[in-house]
């Protein structure tokens, strides 16, 4: 017992000196979804200003696979030394622990929760071509469509269990529609089907569509928050445009970072101030509201709340949608 004492009181000793010394070398920012997504989008512009401010390089990696699953794992296995760190989603750490019931990690306990960076939401968005073929102009069209001709239209998703994936399923459960679920292994793939005619509708993350919707070869036919997104602000809730069936409908997504469990507080702590400043720049603000984000930089018991809050919320999607993995 005497050692165990000593030990801990030498690594708490330890840890303002090793916080001082942190970053010494380049920082990797594993993602769990493909290049080109809403998570990569986020954590490239974040990765750019929290490497200015701390010194060293950031390093984005990609792991994207199983529903978000393997970059995750990844991380969760990855030494709590400060050099690993992750951009964790709702889905990540709201709807996986409800849809895969043997997770290779546990969402609470292997990490330690630094900050969330955004909130954005969702938009449901269909093939130009497509929607002015079907004369879809708005939700009302598309529900009134989808439900006369049951499987006739595709869903894209990011892959199955995403938080695309379930807002769309979310979506079908509320209206009594139903689409064929086509899961993608990205945004960025499924967002070129769209494009291509591939593909009819989805519920992307609206930073990964943003660019396509501007360059009017999608369709936004709503966002899925409860309040108009500052970046498309012509553009309807799901609420709004779909009537009574879809009262209180709402898929927001968010992202945040973590840290493997373990990771020294200070460190913690010295990531979660200098996101946060960063959030704060005028410029920051501008660029995440651009790309329909909402920054944020709380601390990181203000964020671990956020992750229990919105597993119990997903979970109650899953379990009233009925939604499943492929």
């Amino acid at each position: 017992m005497r050692k165990l004492i000593a030990g801990l009181a030498l690594a708490l000793a330890a840890a303002p000196a090793l916080a001082q010394g942190y970053p010494s070398k380049p920082i990797r920012l594993i993602i769990a979804q493909a290049p080109g997504s809403a998570t990569d989008v986020i954590s490239r512009v974040v990765g750019n200003r929290l490497q200015e401010a701390l010194g060293q390089p950031i390093v984005v990696e990609a792991r994207p696979g199983a529903g978000g699953a393997v970059g995750t794992e990844a991380a969760a296995r990855s030494a709590p030394d400060g050099y690993t760190l992750f951009m964790a989603n709702n889905s990540t750490h709201g709807s996986n622990p409800a849809l895969y019931p043997k997770l290779p990690y546990d969402a609470v306990n292997d990490f330690a929760p630094i900050t969330l960076v955004a909130a954005v939401p969702n938009v449901m968005e269909m093939n130009v071509d497509k929607a002015k073929a079907l004369n879809i102009n708005n939700v009302a069209d598309f529900v009134k469509y989808a439900k006369a001709n049951p499987g006739k239209l595709n869903m894209a998703s990011s892959g199955s269990g995403t938080s695309i994936h379930l807002a769309g399923e979310l979506f079908k459960s509320m209206t009594g529609s139903y689409m064929t679920h086509i899961p993608y292994r990205g945004s960025g793939p499924a967002l070129m089907d769209m494009v291509g005619g591939n593909a009819d509708v989805m519920f992307d993350n609206l930073p990964s569509s943003m660019q396509q919707i501007k360059a009017g070869k999608l369709k936004a036919l709503a966002v899925t928050s409860s309040q108009r997104s500052p970046a498309l602000p012509d553009v309807p809730t799901v609420e709004e445009a779909g009537g009574p069936a879809l009262k209180g409908f709402e898929a927001s997504s968010w992202f945040g970072l973590l840290a493997p469990a373990g990771t020294p507080p200070e460190i913690v702590n010295k990531i979660q101030q200098e996101v946060a400043k960063s959030l704060g720049t005028a410029a920051m603000k501008e660029k995440l509201v651009a790309q329909g984000a909402i920054p944020s930089g709380n601390t990181p018991a203000q964020f671990a709340k956020l992750i229990d809050d919105e597993h119990r919320k997903w979970s109650k999607v899953v379990k009233d949608s009925g939604a499943k993995v492929d």
